[in-house]
């Protein structure tokens, strides 16, 4: 024996309250505590493998190697745990200060990052749009979107109905995503593209569909059918929300103008400024 090992610190006898716990086995690690962290981070390794049909909380407890009730001390119920993963894809995220010169980039950051986020696991947006955001963790997320609508100078009822719009917007546009990407799965095809899988494929298909439908029944369909299918769906999503970004900024008070326009009125479709 060398002086250092017998130098080395005997370790105790174990406690009276010890002796019937089972030994450890040697050189094992100690497993992590269960925490309400762990159990959301289960729950997404879950709902990537096997989609918010395959989630359930037994599934969840056998990831983390414990009973199902054991979760319980975590999570109240399994649409609780649901909303913590909704509320997880948040952390970090931040809003920028309002800047009403910048409002509409700002908006754009938001939709993009928002997107990304749903994208980052499977079956995200259906999560989503089956939650109101409305839980403590997101409120501030909700008052800094509404913030930057209400300093660019929208009226109220604009800036309140923008949040629930952009909101649905990339929750829709996510789980459209979403749909092709599973039936990519289906086909064997590769999960990790943001694209549609199969649309190039089909994209040659539908124009010269589109372009050999009667001109006297279809001219619109047939004028435009060389431009079905050619964008990607980052180019897509870009496209879509640039046309509710306008249409909030028609909404912003003419300098020029006496009075405000009346919000509470749905506007004229199709009518032109100044026909009576």
């Amino acid at each position: 024996m060398t002086d250092a090992a017998a130098d080395a610190p005997v370790p105790p006898p174990p406690s009276p309250w010890e002796r019937e716990r089972p030994a450890r086995t040697p050189g094992a690690p100690a497993r992590a505590p269960l925490s309400r962290e762990r159990v959301v981070e289960a729950a997404f390794t879950v709902l990537d493998r096997e989609g918010l049909d395959g989630l359930s909380m037994r599934q969840v407890a056998a990831v983390l190697g414990v009973t199902v009730s054991a979760l319980y001390a975590h999570v109240s119920s399994k649409d609780d745990l649901l909303e913590l993963m909704y509320a997880r894809l948040f952390d970090g995220f931040e809003m920028p200060a309002p800047d009403p010169e910048r409002w509409q980039e700002q908006v754009r950051d938001y939709a993009r990052s928002g997107r990304l986020r749903l994208l980052a696991h499977r079956d995200m947006a259906r999560i989503a749009m089956a939650h109101v955001p409305f839980t403590a963790e997101l409120l501030p997320h909700l008052e800094a979107l509404l913030a930057v609508f209400r300093t660019a100078g929208l009226p109220d009822r604009i800036a309140v109905e923008a949040g629930d719009l952009i909101s649905t917007y990339i929750e829709g546009f996510v789980l459209e995503e979403g749909m092709w990407q599973d039936r990519a799965d289906q086909l064997g095809g590769d999960r990790s593209s943001l694209a549609r899988p199969d649309w190039r494929e089909m994209a040659g298909e539908m124009q010269n569909y589109f372009a050999s439908l009667p001109a006297r029944d279809f001219p619109h369909l047939r004028a435009v059918a060389g431009l079905m299918a050619t964008d990607s769906s980052d180019e897509r999503f870009d496209v879509g929300l640039e046309i509710i970004l306008r249409g909030l900024a028609s909404y912003l008070p003419d300098p020029g103008a006496a009075t405000a326009p009346d919000v509470g009125r749905a506007p004229d479709v199709g009518r032109a400024p100044g026909d009576s």
